[in-house]
């Protein structure tokens, strides 16, 4: 009944998420399973941003498990296990293996680093801002008439991601600090303080040049220049090795969890791909 590869080992904080993707509701056959009524209307897939080069083999679903340890070999015990119990019902159609955290979620945690050197969500929703989290995060009864069933659950924004580490790595430190807008080692914004010190975008440096650029990752993704909407950040580095050309295949996992996607993180998303 057990495959084993787990005995003897704790627990290690094993948490399951569990989700629905548009294609459990109704897909290019129709309503599958009679719940096309109850499909929350914000459950769509993402439209195409620039740049995207996507593996349709490696996207979307019906089904969705997220399997979280302080132990991989907990987590993949898990997901193993999940899938035995529904063969010959669903089939796996992607998975993705993660490690670290590239954002805090909470004030007692120190901001990790993205495979960049960079601290990622220093900006990001904390688990001791409940107001915050329940105007950004959770969905309200009254949201979406059709699925008022989905109160209390959050969208997932999930996005593999690719980084270019061997061209990152041949990038200025000066460079790399202007395209974040953020110093790497401290993590604070190029317009002077510490790392929790509110970015200051009207500041500007030589030749009258704002010192945190309108095209870094900073300006782009803050609130105050995305309409004060804010997601909660929980995402991932991964590393599978590497291509077919022996760069390193690696990056960012990105995971989000929002209220609404087409006013927290597709707008964003479209901005920082242009």
């Amino acid at each position: 009944d057990d495959t084993g590869e787990a005995l003897g080992l704790p627990a290690a904080g094993l948490t399951l998420t569990f989700g629905f993707g548009p294609g459990l509701f109704e897909n290019e056959d129709g309503d599958r399973y009679g719940l096309a009524a109850r499909r929350p209307p914000g459950l769509e897939r993402l439209p195409a941003f620039l740049g995207d080069d996507l593996d349709p083999a490696a996207s979307h679903g019906d089904l969705c498990i997220q399997a979280c340890a302080d132990d991989p070999q907990v987590a993949v015990h898990a997901v193993r296990n999940l899938i035995r119990m529904g063969f010959g019902i669903v089939s796996t159609r992607w998975m993705q293996l993660g490690f670290g955290r590239t954002s805090s979620t909470s004030t007692a945690q120190a901001t990790p680093r993205n495979l960049f050197g960079f601290k990622d969500g220093t900006a990001n929703i904390k688990a001791e801002s409940q107001d915050v989290v329940d105007e950004h995060v959770w969905v309200s009864k009254g949201d979406d008439a059709a699925a008022d069933w989905m109160a209390g659950g959050s969208y997932l924004v999930a996005r593999r991601i690719t980084m270019h580490l061997e061209t990152w790595d041949r990038t200025s430190l000066r460079e790399q600090e202007t395209l974040i807008g953020r110093d790497r080692v401290e993590g604070a914004p190029l317009s002077g303080g510490k790392e929790f010190d509110e970015p200051r975008f009207d500041v500007t440096g030589r030749e009258n040049k704002p010192l945190i650029a309108k095209n870094s990752h900073v300006f782009l993704a803050h609130p105050k220049n995305n309409k004060g909407v804010q997601m909660l950040r929980r995402g991932y580095n991964f590393t599978d090795g590497n291509d077919a050309l022996g760069r390193l295949d690696a990056g960012l996992f990105f995971l989000a969890y929002v209220r609404r996607p087409s006013t927290q993180y597709i707008p964003m998303q479209m901005r920082m791909s242009r």
